[in-house]
């Protein structure tokens, strides 16, 4: 996909098995309640303890495999900012614990600016997915932002990692 200069890039990948810790929030794309859900994560962040690396991650839990097929702007779904943490054996206080199953994933490497992203999500469910040869899985899906995320540089990195099953 081209847009502007940037370019989104992708690859299958199996994931294995991801212990996450963090917080989650019921919202829905048209009540977006993000950002206030990473300011709450984020003020006690350093209280999370086994990190299994220095990434966070942004997932969003949908009710059905088809939340995007039947689109509405209203329906609800949680969304988690978390980490990676090695194991669960401590919790801190205001937060949970969710696992990412192992399977077949989608992912796609957004270059530019994090308010650009929705665009990268248009391409992934409105242009590459239907012509894939691959269908949405009912499994989280979410992004990675590590080292070179920086939301408003038009630099940013993040990977968007969809759930996929084969169509045949």
């Amino acid at each position: 996909m081209k847009d502007n200069t940037n370019t989104v890039q992708v690859r299958i990948e199996t994931l294995a098995e991801k212990k996450l810790v963090g917080k989650r929030k019921r919202m829905s794309l048209a009540n977006n309640q993000t950002r206030q859900l990473w300011q709450s994560f984020m003020a006690n962040r350093n209280e999370i303890k086994n990190l299994a690396g220095s990434e966070l991650y942004s997932l969003e839990v949908y009710s059905n495999a088809n939340f995007f097929r039947n689109f509405d702007p209203s329906a609800p779904f949680d969304k988690w900012a978390a980490v990676e943490v090695s194991s669960f054996d401590t919790i801190p206080t205001e937060m949970e614990t969710i696992i990412i199953p192992a399977g077949l994933y989608a992912v796609f490497l957004h270059k530019g600016l994090a308010s650009e992203g929705p665009k990268t999500y248009q391409y992934i469910f409105a242009e590459w997915l239907p012509r894939s040869a691959f269908l949405p899985d009912n499994r989280p899906h979410f992004a990675v932002m590590g080292e070179k995320y920086k939301p408003e540089d038009p630099a940013s990195e993040e990977e968007i990692w969809i759930p996929v099953i084969s169509k045949g």
